[in-house]
């Protein structure tokens, strides 16, 4: 079973300079963080503020090439944590033929579900295993602002080495 997640944003993991996508299941309290490398922290976080390049950059073309194609990328599976490494799948689509699924490192599979407008769900043993509870309090986006932060602060890669 898959679960809705939104990405709340990427950050940098101090004193290691580690780009971090933090990931946020869209109906509960679990988060998922995802150390992911410098270009593709950029990729995302361009997508995110709806920056447009000059030059479209590699998920951009990506985005572009299922378009040309006719192919729809329909959503994106984050499905385990092996060895401390994150495992992904795209689920591509082309008009009424059977969907196909193509592995993709999690930060380009973010990046490009991000350009397209995909879903990015997450498997339940993912969350069970990697999912961190933060409980959100009504009324608290300052609280849940403050609370990423100290989680940040609290992190490191080793914490999700299984």
């Amino acid at each position: 079973m898959f679960i809705g997640m939104e990405v709340v944003g990427v950050r940098v993991e101090m004193p290691s300079n580690q780009p971090i996508v933090l990931l946020k299941e869209i109906e509960g309290s679990r988060f998922l963080p995802i150390w992911v490398g410098a270009a593709e922290a950029s990729a995302i976080a361009f997508a995110q503020q709806q920056v447009t390049p000059p030059r479209p950059l590699t998920h951009d073309l990506m985005s572009d090439l299922f378009s040309t194609l006719g192919a729809t990328l329909r959503a994106v599976h984050l499905t385990e944590v092996r060895d401390g490494i994150f495992f992904a799948n795209l689920i591509i689509g082309q008009g009424s033929e059977p969907e196909h699924k193509l592995s993709a490192r999690p930060s380009d599979a973010i990046a490009l579900a991000l350009r397209t407008h995909s879903e990015i769900l997450a498997s339940t043993e993912l969350l069970d295993e990697a999912g961190i509870e933060i409980p959100v309090e009504a009324g608290g986006d300052n609280q849940e602002v403050e609370r990423f932060r100290q989680f940040l602060e609290e992190i490191n890669p080793d914490d999700f080495a299984g």
